[in-house]
């Protein structure tokens, strides 16, 4: 693996003159903020070396080095779910990648399905802490110290400095935001209305299939980390409607340009 992520890592050196030290991962329908990062240069998945390709509707499947606003940025334009068959190593081997370039900064956003009785379709929600309920770890097997330690705490996954920031920017611009707690599924398949009133009473806010892994590989490579969801549905047992991905994918488009307003801001921070 360690081969496989210098490899990987000085493919990429060679392609750009400029490694940026922000990532960020764009979900379901969150692609379009590479519309906002200017000097881009693309490079596909199914170019880079040992990169797995993505599978879902939804995700272009591009590397992207460019800048949002003056900041250097590398945008994951797709990402990569256990659902589609990949190993936990292989989901997170895009920031091992990153990890082995420097980044220092990590941006992740998804769609989640929304539990919290306070959210509405359509809402913006900064991931204060998640629960992870995925069958595998990414970080199980034999520790490399090289790439982190051991035992890694979880008590900040997410940077409560730029959670603080968020809604800073939120309150200047009139933007209506939400924080909770993300709750990571394996899927593919949408929840029951008893699995959301399940994840509800566990403290889950909102759910989805993807972000957790990411999130403790960054955490174990000592990145800070910055987790965004949009509210594409609602679930509970009194709740009758049935999601679509593509009901999924409009909600998240509607949902881009608070969420863009919110990231641009925090990446420009120091």
């Amino acid at each position: 693996m360690i081969d496989k992520i210098k490899a990987t890592a000085d493919y990429l050196k060679s392609k750009v003159s400029e490694i940026p030290q922000t990532a960020i991962i764009l979900g379901t329908g969150l692609g379009a903020l590479v519309d906002h990062i200017e000097e881009k240069k693309y490079i596909p998945y199914n170019e880079i070396p040992n990169f797995p390709v993505s599978t879902v509707e939804g995700h272009s499947g591009n590397l992207i080095f460019g800048k949002l606003g003056s900041t250097p940025v590398i945008a994951m334009q797709g990402r990569f779910h256990y659902y589609e068959g990949y190993d936990m190593k292989e989901v997170t081997f895009p920031v091992r990648v990153f990890q082995a370039l420097g980044v220092k900064k990590l941006y992740v956003s998804n769609a989640a399905g929304g539990m919290n009785k306070e959210f509405r379709v359509g809402d913006v929600m900064v991931i204060t802490d998640h629960i992870n309920l995925f069958p595998e770890n990414p970080l199980r097997g034999r520790n490399n110290p090289d790439l982190g330690p051991r035992f890694p705490a979880m008590t900040e996954a997410y940077s409560k400095r730029l959670c603080k920031a968020a809604f800073e920017v939120a309150a200047q611009k009139g933007i209506r935001l939400m924080s909770g707690v993300y709750v990571g599924t394996p899927g593919p398949t949408f929840e029951t209305p008893a699995e959301y009133e399940y994840f509800r009473i566990i403290g889950g806010d909102a759910v989805g299939m993807s972000t957790v892994p990411e999130v403790i590989v960054a955490n174990h490579a000592g990145m800070e980390v910055f987790g965004v969801s949009v509210i594409t549905d609602l679930g509970g047992k009194d709740v009758t409607e049935v999601p679509s991905h593509e009901e999924v994918q409009k909600a998240a488009e509607s949902a881009q340009p608070k969420m863009m307003e919110i990231i641009k801001a925090l990446v420009a921070l120091n």
